[in-house]
């Protein structure tokens, strides 16, 4: 282990803190020593046994107290609640994972830590393959996720919103490609043979987005056959108004992410 390594706090110990632990640590030649909050104590206690750069401490004020780095993965609500009660130090950087959380509060709930950024880590940071957005692109948030598959700096905050809201549309992704598999269910086809069969289709679609500038509309327009079985159920969905209910539904979000607490 480097003598130069950050030391990574971690407030929460959550999905997509696991994630963050994982990425920086499991089959790394150098990993970053990492201190864990005891929330969620079976979650931490396991992650501190899988891993040796990993300790848990002995509460919260413990892991500020021993990181260059602390990272926030508390649910608002949590954060609310436990940041206040907290002793940072001028010294530290802090990079928050907290939801509509903006930076000029954060940095009031973490005086006298002024390095303050916000990120929108995914599950996929574990396998360091997923570029995080970042705002404002501080030397310790690009750092972190550098090492997590790359950051993608988003300079305005309300922009920085936008995307935050986007990433709310996974479990509809999951629930458009769990109706089909159901659909096929209602057809005869049993129920684990539909879901891998819709599970099959969409993965091998992965090369395709793995591109480093990835056109939708190419991709859409490569798969449709004009007069094809493809444009019909496209158009059927446009002219149901699904897409402009997928705008309607991020609007919503993002809405309520920057609405006044």
């Amino acid at each position: 282990m480097s003598s130069t390594e950050p030391t990574y706090g971690i407030l929460g110990v959550g999905a997509i803190a696991t994630a963050i632990v994982t990425g920086l640590c499991d089959g790394v030649a150098e990993a970053p020593p990492v201190v864990l909050s005891p929330r969620n104590a079976e979650r931490a206690a396991g992650l501190a046994a899988s891993l040796p750069s990993v300790r848990v401490a002995s509460g919260n004020q413990a892991v500020v107290d021993a990181s260059d780095v602390v990272i926030i993965c508390l649910l608002p609500a949590d954060a609310a609640d436990v940041l206040p009660g907290l002793d940072f130090r001028a010294d530290q950087a802090v990079v928050s994972a907290v939801a509509g959380l903006p930076v000029v509060e954060l940095a009031e709930l973490v005086a006298p830590a002024a390095d303050v950024a916000r990120s929108i880590p995914l599950p996929a940071v574990a396998t360091r393959e997923s570029r995080t957005p970042v705002h404002p692109a501080t030397s310790a948030v690009t750092e972190l996720f550098d090492r997590l598959g790359g950051s993608l700096v988003v300079d305005d905050e309300t922009a920085y919103e936008s995307v935050s809201a986007a990433s709310a549309t996974v479990a509809a992704h999951f629930h458009h490609l769990g109706t089909i598999a159901d659909w096929l269910v209602d057809r005869g086809i049993p129920g684990a043979e539909a879901r891998r069969y819709v599970a099959d289709t969409f993965a091998a679609l992965s090369d395709e987005l793995s591109s480093p500038e990835p056109d939708f509309a190419a991709m859409a327009q490569a798969h449709t056959t004009p007069g094809g079985l493809n444009e019909q159920f496209a158009r059927g969905l446009d002219e149901a108004g699904v897409h402009d209910a997928v705008r309607a539904g991020l609007d919503a979000v993002l809405a309520r992410i920057v609405a006044p607490r």
